[in-house]
């Protein structure tokens, strides 16, 4: 079969790695395209991933948004057209299920954001759709219920099943070495994303004297933000990092939103929330369990309490398993498509 994904958005990069390996390895053919937004070229780069960039991100303007999804559309089917494409399969991919219906080949569609608005088309042209069970099922979830599939655990578990006891395992060989805040801003460009812009800066402003921090920024321009003299001794990546070697050496975690939030909080690091609106219904379950913390305010003594509380907190195998089973499900549903 050839199969192709469309990764749109850096955490699509770790979805989807395991499985394509594992598929060309059946003998699959994949094909990949790609778009410039946040991290997603740069880590498909770092794993020597073959792709091939298609279209352009149109920033947060609405506007911008609704004049750019034709214009992507157009440039993916010129694309896919002869290129004999069997099946379409990507996460949150709100462009792939429309140009696989042009294409006249079925569509398989994951999503675990409720509040996305790119999922009404997303949800009608879509074959199959697949959400995690945590998923608030929406009346537009409900409108689609006849093509839903619900997966086991959430997403981040998916390709995170296997590695998770390897490095909660690392970490507690460093776990008196632990000093290091790994800090992700907000998803500034993302049309969900309603809080303020930067609103991190008084807290890293004082962390910045107390322990090392280092910010994972999302953008060129969160990238020249926190690399000004303001924040002189945090530490800004150019490249993106690897989710081993931030899991690894990440005494805390604060995320203002989005998949890396919540895969550092299912492999064990003690994690918070920063996230300036109400939670998706994945996070939601993360708090319940008690995996993640979520604080709209977020200080100092804050941050302490929650370091200390944390401390010697198992990791709970629950996500994993799940996780592993949501994995041989979407798998299975690829390889036998067609049968």
């Amino acid at each position: 079969m050839n199969i192709w994904f469309d990764i749109s958005n850096s955490p699509h990069v770790n979805m989807w790695k395991g499985m394509i390996t594992d598929l060309e390895s059946r003998g699959h053919h994949v094909t990949i395209t790609s778009r410039p937004l946040s991290n997603t070229v740069h880590l498909l780069n770092q794993l020597n991933i073959q792709h091939t960039i298609v279209g352009t991100h149109y920033g947060k303007n609405i506007l911008m948004k609704i004049i750019g999804f034709p214009v992507r559309i157009f440039q993916l089917w010129r694309f896919l057209k002869n290129k004999n494409i069997d099946l379409a399969v990507s996460q949150s991919s709100f462009h792939s299920p429309l140009v696989a219906f042009l294409l006249a080949i079925p569509s398989m569609y994951t999503n675990d954001n409720e509040h996305a608005k790119g999922n009404i088309p997303a949800f009608l042209f879509a074959t199959n759709i697949f959400i995690p069970e945590s998923m608030k099922f929406t009346p537009l979830l409900k409108l689609f219920r006849f093509k839903i599939h619900i997966y086991p655990g959430i997403k981040e578990g998916i390709y995170l099943w296997e590695s998770a006891q390897r490095i909660n395992i690392l970490r507690n060989q460093k776990e008196s070495r632990l000093s290091r805040i790994y800090v992700r801003p907000e998803p500034s460009t993302a049309q969900y994303y309603i809080g303020k812009l930067n609103f991190m800066d008084d807290l890293l402003r004082d962390l910045d004297s107390k322990i090392p921090v280092t910010v994972l920024t999302r953008n060129n321009e969160q990238l020249k933000h926190y690399s000004n003299a303001g924040f002189a001794n945090i530490v800004v990546p150019e490249q993106p990092l690897s989710f081993q070697e931030i899991a690894a050496d990440c005494l805390l975690f604060i995320g203002a939103g989005g998949s890396m939030t919540r895969e550092m909080a299912i492999v064990g690091v003690p994690t918070i929330s920063v996230y300036q609106d109400k939670l998706l219904g994945v996070d939601e379950e993360l708090v319940n369990m008690g995996r993640m913390a979520h604080e709209l305010q977020l200080d100092y003594p804050k941050l302490k309490t929650f370091i200390t509380t944390y401390a010697d907190k198992p990791l709970d195998d629950t996500l994993m398993q799940k996780g592993k089973d949501a994995y041989e499900m979407i798998f299975s549903k690829i390889v036998n498509y067609h049968n």
